[in-house]
This record gives structure tokens, sequence and C-alpha cells, in this order.
């Protein structure tokens, strides 16, 4: 290889490693809300650690609220928290049902951090049918499916529109991506509180 096609492969690794580090890493954040400062959030995580977040000015609150398993139709867009089955299939821990204009949201099959070993899908209904462990979805995105059940009892839920009356204390949320910034203190733009008492359940 010519020495400057080398130099130019060399930069480019450079580069693109030195765009990754500028990427803020962003932390998933499941809690209580237990003070509010103006902007900055005091929140007793899950794990009992004590955090701080401050919300930008336009952030985003959504509530968290119960729904109905029916609610799930061939076409919904729909996240599943689930367990990965022997056989392949994904048994559902929680269901959230996004709403139309959040369609597309984080697309795909991941990991997840409810439990270990727990995974994320996002994606479309393409079929639901009652079967006899709970509800059988074949769920599509753009890399592939996945069939998932639904038992008996799974907690299901929708986002719904909010406001910033409700980041009070007392207050279940989760955060999916609050930033970390230069300066050690997180940042959120969105923030998702649980109605009516309940924890978000993904």
């Amino acid at each position: 290889m010519p020495k400057s096609t080398l130099f130019a492969a060399l930069l480019l690794v450079a580069l693109a490693s030195a765009a990754s580090a500028q990427q803020p890493p962003a932390v998933r954040i499941r809690g209580t809300i237990e003070a509010v400062d103006g902007a900055m959030l005091s929140i007793k995580s899950r794990d009992g650690a004590d955090v701080k977040v401050r919300t930008t000015d336009n952030v985003a609150v959504f509530g968290v609220a119960k729904t109905d398993l029916s609610e799930i139709k061939p076409g919904s867009y729909i996240g599943v928290t689930a367990m990965p089955e022997p056989d392949g299939t994904q048994k559902a821990i929680a269901v959230h049902i996004f709403p139309e204009n959040q369609r597309g949201a984080a697309e795909g099959f991941r990991p997840w951090d409810l439990r270990a070993n727990s995974t994320m899908t996002n994606a479309t209904v393409a079929e639901t049918v009652k079967g006899t462990d709970g509800q059988n979805i074949t769920v599509k995105y753009k890399d592939g499916e996945k069939k998932v059940v639904v038992p008996p009892g799974t907690p299901v839920v929708t986002f719904v529109a909010g406001d910033k009356s409700e980041l009070k204390p007392g207050a279940k949320i989760i955060i999916f991506g609050a930033l970390k910034k230069d300066d050690g203190t997180l940042e959120a733009n969105r923030v998702n509180v649980g109605r009516d008492g309940i924890a978000p359940p993904m």
C-alpha cells in the first residue's frame, strides 16, 4: 500500500475514533423523583443511587398510562420488553404502545437492562392471535421479525402527552437517554412519568 494511501486510511480511522469519542454517553435512569429545584431533578434510582438530572428548557414530558392488551392491533407500533425463550420466542415482561407520531422510534431488537439478559424490540405488529400461553404477537422491524408471547397480567402501557407539572416529588420516571455533559452532569430532553402511581414497567 502506498504511504499516502496508508496515511489517508490511518487518518480516517483516527477521525472516526475522535468522532465516536465526542459522542456523549447516554444514560438510562429509572427511579423516583425526590426533589425538584428549577430544572434540576433529584432522583433516587432503582438501585438506590442519588442522581441529579437537569432538564432542558424544551423538555418533553410524557405520561406512561395503563392500557389494555386489546389496544394492540396489526399495524400498531410497540416496544416489547422481554426475556428470550429457548425456542427463540420473546416472553414479554412489559409492552408499551407508541403514539402514531413516534412510529419508528428506536426501531429494532437489542439487549435491555430491565433484568439480566432482557431484550427490547421496537417494531410494527404484523399479526396478533390468542394462544394457549397468552397473546401471540408477530412483530416486524427493518432487519427482521420476532415472535412474542404476552402472558396474562403483563403490564401494557401507552405514552400520552404530559407537562412539566408532572415532574414532582414522588413521581416514578424513566429517562431513556440522559446525556452526560463535559462537566459530569446529566441532561435530559425527555422524561417519561408513570400515571396514577404506576412505575414505568419498561
